[in-house]
């Protein structure tokens, strides 16, 4: 499968509580409809609470992230790898969904255990069709997706900063 992400980026005016002020990182497989996880809303959870065996965790300030209003109690794990986990979802070049808890659990073992590593509550989901109808009433900017703004952007700077991009005129300087 091929990596095939995008961020959709909540216009101002989108009212609906679960999206406002939120920059989405959505893939759509071949088969099904689009989904991602909501990158910049952090939960007031620490993974240390979640996570409670791992004393890799133990005094660490990672949190975990609202991922989307599906599935609210299920996590989603979103890591950075340079070799393909088995069964992830490729989302962007060395950045992949994954479900394998045995893999996590691995991650998690490490000096480093949140490196390259994101936890989500939930997820985002579309129906067929319905996402590409919020697109054109303009409840959503597209924009390419990057890793960087996933694993190292402050998330209370990621919305203003890429609705900034997306509603910046580009215009050519001709000398």
């Amino acid at each position: 499968m091929q990596a095939n992400a995008i961020f959709l980026v909540a216009s101002p005016g989108l009212q609906d509580p679960n999206f406002r002020e939120s920059v989405v990182l959505v893939t759509h497989p071949r088969e099904g409809s689009p989904w991602g996880v909501i990158i910049n809303r952090p939960l007031e959870r620490r993974l240390s609470e979640v996570f409670t065996e791992y004393e890799s965790l133990k005094d660490r300030k990672e949190v975990l992230f609202f991922g989307g209003p599906v599935s609210r109690e299920g996590l989603v794990f979103l890591v950075q790898s340079s070799k393909p986990p088995q069964r992830a979802v490729p989302v962007l070049r060395d950045v992949y969904f994954i479900s394998d808890l045995d893999w996590i659990d691995g991650l998690l073992q490490r000096p480093e255990p949140t490196r390259g590593l994101r936890v989500y509550a939930g997820y985002s989901g579309w129906a067929p069709g319905q996402l590409q109808r919020e697109i054109a009433r303009g409840g959503w900017h597209v924009l390419p997706a990057d890793a960087a703004t996933v694993f190292e952007m402050d998330p209370a700077h990621i919305w203003p900063e890429l609705i900034k991009r997306a509603t910046t005129k580009r215009t050519l300087h001709v000398q």
